[in-house]
């Protein structure tokens, strides 16, 4: 069985920096993509970032790009997000995921697993 937890949320200042965490239990994150995705209140889960299996290919989203970072660590069964330069329109609660295949999907229906989410709020 997979499990994802989710960890590092918090209250941050505007410019301000957190890193969140994902714990993966099961299958070895180094099978598959995982990716990032958030949910701001009365709005869709919107993707953030993502990374194939290997690490060799990441993305993000327009918004986030240029500030935030997302890398495995495989010997830990980890995925984290780097997120600098944190603005108030970046509060949602922040979702890891585990991709169905190799690569990473932009649609949450290319994610077969879910974490609980982790809420980060930055004030102005």
């Amino acid at each position: 069985q997979v499990q994802l937890v989710e960890s590092g949320g918090g209250l941050v200042q505007a410019g301000g920096s957190l890193r969140l965490s994902c714990a993966a239990s099961g299958r070895p994150v180094n099978i598959y993509a995982m990716g990032w995705f958030r949910q701001a209140p009365g709005k869709e889960r919107d993707f953030v970032a993502g990374i194939s299996w290997n690490g060799d290919s990441t993305d993000y989203s327009d918004s986030v790009k240029g500030r935030f970072t997302i890398f495995k660590d495989n010997a830990k069964n980890a995925v984290f997000l780097q997120m600098n330069s944190l603005q108030p329109e970046d509060t949602a609660v922040y979702y890891c995921a585990r991709a169905v295949a190799g690569q990473f999907s932009y649609s949450k229906s290319g994610y077969a697993y879910w974490g609980q989410g982790t809420q980060v709020t930055v004030s102005s």
